[in-house]
């Protein structure tokens, strides 16, 4: 028992020793929480998309590269699952049947056991399915169902002993019972192939064809091989001693005839072709459980792993390995170099080694070289450590030489002097030198003190990059003892990050802005497109550019991808080839990129952790395809989804306006960034921004024609078609045909009946313009006449005034004559002739009394005042002529002085016959007889 302790120790103590030395490959891992369903999962299997199907406790799995979704299981724990002709096969609790997608994209399950009427046994479960050719094969821990495809018949193979596995080999469909042997079917029935006492002693995990024999597969008990002569022997290959000591659940043979073993305790195994472990991955360096329920290889030759806790995918086939320094003892790898089949490493810590051919050998420090190590060079056969104290000399794993250099970046030969080697330290430059086989410090370049870590030489000029102050011109003494002329070059800037190096005996400069090469005839740096096309400004990260030892290789490190620069192979023009190089990969410091060539075109790129392998021979350049998964239509609310035919042109209801398109590439591997572009023509018509969403959403998209179109970018490479998807969405119902023609007769409607109202109110509107326009004429016709009248009445007035000056003009006329006559009378009277006299006298009072003065001053005053005479008559007919005289002189309003010549009659007599009118007429006595008269 102590010694089977102290093998199981010491095998152990050798398991984590190469656990921790092993270069893995990419191992990504889908946790529950991930994938949103049991931890168990049992069996994986792939349709010809792509897609991954898992066997979980609560149901089916699906995986498109992108999403995860679970379908229910029909009844129970699913336990296993195949896919056959791109339908998946599935087999749970007392239940088998198949899946397949509908025209919208849907999983639904068609139960066979139910449509066959299948009488299960007690608590019977499906372990494993197998196709071959027309049939199908469903295996219980009881019984094996055969399904004929074509006959849609069931035939029952019973076992009274467990059946464990099933098996086919060669078209041969094996299975073993236990503590019975090994067993295969041939006309529907189970024949005996052998009862060994290993095959009843052991469980079986596989079984492979080898060379014309069968190999057997044990799980505790490692590999046999089965002849025809029914001869078992042991597989004897340098994997056994491991294998004896671990339970092996499951294992898969893969393309490259190597095996891939599951455990149940330690993750798995990964067996070359001859049978040496190549390496093992359990959950210390990358798993997410250590018990394997299902090993798997997919189209890619991904291995996927079905596990107790979760899902596992391993990029056997990725170009990237990892050597992952979990402990933190290497540190960050600045430089390293495969010298003498050992590989060496510089890093901040210091300098460490190991031998290339055995992988599981940890890396060893050398003693003294605490701190960081900047470069590794070797020259003629002798490595060469710039360190953080000097340049060191490397031999066997130790320092066999140690030169004093305040700080040494770099050391490279000085073209045309072999013995001689330049090295760029801290303050400056300096020379070491071989002598009697002994390298040493020669001397320190006079005349230049600037830091130098990136320079090259280029006859007598030494050119020297400085991120900080630029690139410098150094042209020295022909024993480089002293710098003679110190000139600044200004053909390019100083830039963070930026680099210089010797490619193809031409000097290059690398900052943001491109790659520069030195033209010695005009003596300035130029810009080099070929170079260039390494990066541009938005996949700069750093200038810094690395030479391979070979000096065939120019590197780049920038945003996702590396790339590199090599002669062409057809011709000497340099070829630009580009490798994604995803974020996700573990990387170095910016500035501080290093890569350097192993063998077989395999290279090792420094790491913050360790290191990666880069394996060109293992880049393919291939076509990738993207799916449209599923289109996904709702209304506002969401109280409406559908999922929708892809394959068809749809027209959606108006309110079914909210659309999601869900779409993946179905690529596993790590390191590869998947990224997508869509365009909806109709209303995005340019490509959008790529991106690693894989799905979008369109919401409350107008009416209208739509054209959707996506495709897919993994790492550099444009996926091969583009999905498209044609759809419309009607127009509101307002917006229909029937409702335009009701709008358009609405509209006329409103139109005619606008139009009627209008023309009845312009009608009225002119009507009563008329009206108003005639009642304007009227008035203004009346004004015109009034106006007329006015003028008239004017004229009349002025007649009148007219008149009435010349009645007065003729009456103060006759009263002057009558006043003259009767001043003439009365001087005649007192002559004493009284014949003569009494004649003139007689004359006197004849045109004193003369009638045609009153008859003509009566026409006058009628003209003057026509009606006053009526009326006065009107009103007092008693009046007399002599009444109706002395009203109108009243009526001109004279006074009875005035008016008594008129009528020849003495003032006194006037006022009697003014009495005598008063009481003719009847006035009162306090009443004027003027104002009588002149208000008439």
């Amino acid at each position: 028992m102590g010694v089977y302790l102290k093998f199981l120790f010491t095998l152990t103590l050798f398991v984590c020793v190469s656990i921790q030395a092993q270069v893995l490959p990419p191992i990504q891992g889908y946790s529950p929480e991930m994938y949103g369903a049991d931890n168990q999962n049992w069996s994986v299997s792939q349709t010809e998309n792509g897609y991954i199907y898992v066997a979980n406790n609560s149901g089916l799995l699906e995986f498109d590269g992108e999403t995860w979704q679970l379908h229910e299981s029909p009844n129970g724990k699913i336990r296993s699952v195949k896919v056959i002709d791109n339908l998946v096969y599935t087999g749970c609790y007392r239940e088998f049947g198949y899946w397949g997608k509908n025209t919208t994209g849907v999983l639904n399950y068609t139960s066979l056991s139910k449509k066959l009427n299948v009488n299960f046994l007690e608590d019977e479960e499906f372990w494993n399915i197998i196709a071959l050719d027309n049939w199908i094969l469903f295996q219980s821990l009881s019984r094996i169902y055969i399904y004929n495809k074509t006959t849609q018949s069931l035939n029952i193979i019973d076992s009274e002993s467990v059946i464990y596995k099933m098996f086919e080999v060669g078209k041969v469909v094996y299975f073993q019972k236990v503590k019975e042997g090994l067993f295969k079917i041939e006309g529907g029935k189970a024949q005996l192939v052998s009862n060994h006492q290993i095959f009843k002693e052991n469980y079986l995990v596989n079984l492979f064809n080898l060379n014309n024999k069968l190999l057997v597969q044990t799980e505790d008990n490692g590999f046999y091989l089965f002849s025809e002569d029914h001869s078992l022997n042991k597989w004897e290959i340098k994997a056994n001693n491991l294998l004896s000591n671990v339970s092996v659940y499951r294992s898969k043979r893969l393309q490259d005839s190597s095996f891939m073993l599951g455990t149940r305790s330690n993750g798995i195994l990964h067996i070359t072709p001859n049978g040496e472990i190549d390496y093992t991955i359990n959950f210390s360096n990358g798993l997410l459980n250590n018990t394997i329920h299902d090993v798997f290889e997919d189209s890619e030759n991904n291995i996927w792993l079905a596990l107790e806790n979760g899902i596992n995918c391993i990029n056997v086939k990725s170009p990237f390995e990892l050597y992952h320094d979990k402990e933190g003892k290497l540190g960050t790898t600045y430089t390293s170099i495969y010298h003498n089949n050992i590989l060496y490493l510089g890093t901040n810590q210091g300098l460490f080694y190991k031998s290339i051919n055995d992988s599981n050998v940890p890396f060893k420090f050398i003693e003294g070289t605490e701190g960081p190590v900047w470069s590794l060079v070797s020259h003629q056969n002798t490595l060469f450590c710039g360190h953080n104290i000097g340049a060191l000399i490397i031999e066997n794993g130790e320092i066999k030489n140690k030169i004093d250099i305040n700080g040494a970046w770099n050391i490279i030969p000085i073209p045309d002097v072999s013995n001689q080697l330049l090295v760029g330290n801290y303050d400056g430059l300096s020379i070491i030198e071989k002598k009697d086989d002994i390298w040493s410090f020669k001397h320190k370049i006079q005349g230049f003190s600037t830091s130098s870590r990136f320079f090259e030489v280029l006859d007598n000029t030494i050119f020297v990059s400085h991120e900080y102050k630029g690139v410098f011109k150094l042209k020295t003494n022909s024993d480089f003892s002293k710098i003679i002329e110190t000139k600044e070059e200004t053909s390019v800037e100083q830039g963070l990050n930026s680099s210089l190096v010797k490619f193809n005996d031409k000097i290059y400069y690398a900052y943001k802005d491109g790659i520069y090469a030195y033209d010695k005839k005009q003596e300035i740096f130029i810009k080099d497109s070929i170079m260039s096309n390494l990066y541009n400004k938005e996949t700069y990260t750093s200038g810094k550019l690395i030479v391979d030892a070979q000096n065939k290789m120019l590197w780049n490190f920038s945003r996702k991808k590396l790339s590199y620069i090599s002669s062409g192979k057809l011709s000497s023009k340099p070829t630009v080839t580009t490798i994604p190089f995803s974020e996700l990969i573990p990387h170095g410091l910016t500035g501080s990129e290093n890569i350097s060539s192993l063998n077989d075109q395999r290279y090792l790129i420094g790491t913050s952790e360790g290191y990666i392998i880069l394996n060109l021979n293992k880049i393919k350049h291939k076509s990738f395809k993207i799916a449209l998964n599923s289109v996904i239509v709702s209304d506002i609310e969401n109280d409406i989804v559908q999922r929708v035919d892809k394959s068809k042109s749809k027209e959606f209801k108006n309110k079914l306006n909210n659309i999601t398109f869900n779409f993946s590439v179905p690529e596993y591997n790590k390191y590869l960034d998947t990224e997508y572009q869509y365009k909806l023509t109709g209303l995005y018509p340019n490509w959008s921004t790529w991106s690693f969403k894989s799905n979008v959403f369109f919401k409350n998209l107008p009416h209208g024609e739509y054209h959707f179109h996506v495709r897919a970018k993994v790492g550099d490479t444009i996926s091969k078609n583009t999905e498209t998807f044609k759809f419309t969405i009607d127009k509101p119902w307002y917006l229909t045909n029937i409702m335009v023609l009701v709008y358009i007769i609405g509209a006329l409607i409103i139109i005619i009946t606008t139009h009627n109202i209008y023309k009845r109110y312009y009608r009225k509107q002119r009507e009563n313009l008329i009206r108003k326009t005639a009642r304007e004429l009227e008035l203004k016709e009346l004004e015109n006449k009034q106006q007329l009248m006015r003028f008239n009445n004017e004229k009349l007035r002025q007649d009148i005034d007219n008149k009435s000056r010349e009645l007065g003009i003729s009456t103060m006329n006759i009263i002057k004559k009558n006043e003259i006559l009767g001043r003439v009378k009365k001087e005649l009277s007192n002559i004493n002739e009284a014949s003569q006299i009494k004649k003139v006298i007689s004359i006197i009072d004849k045109n004193l009394n003369n009638t045609d003065d009153w008859n003509l001053f009566e026409e006058a005053f009628n003209n003057a005042d026509k009606d006053f005479l009526k009326k006065i008559k009107g009103m007092h007919p008693e009046l007399t002529t002599n009444d109706l005289r002395l009203c109108t002189y009243l009526r001109l309003n004279l006074s009875s002085k005035e008016i008594a010549p008129l009528l020849n009659i003495s003032p006194r007599s006037v006022e009697v016959k003014r009495y005598r009118l008063r009481k003719k007429l009847n006035l009162e006595h306090e009443a004027s007889l003027s104002d009588y008269i002149l208000e008439i």
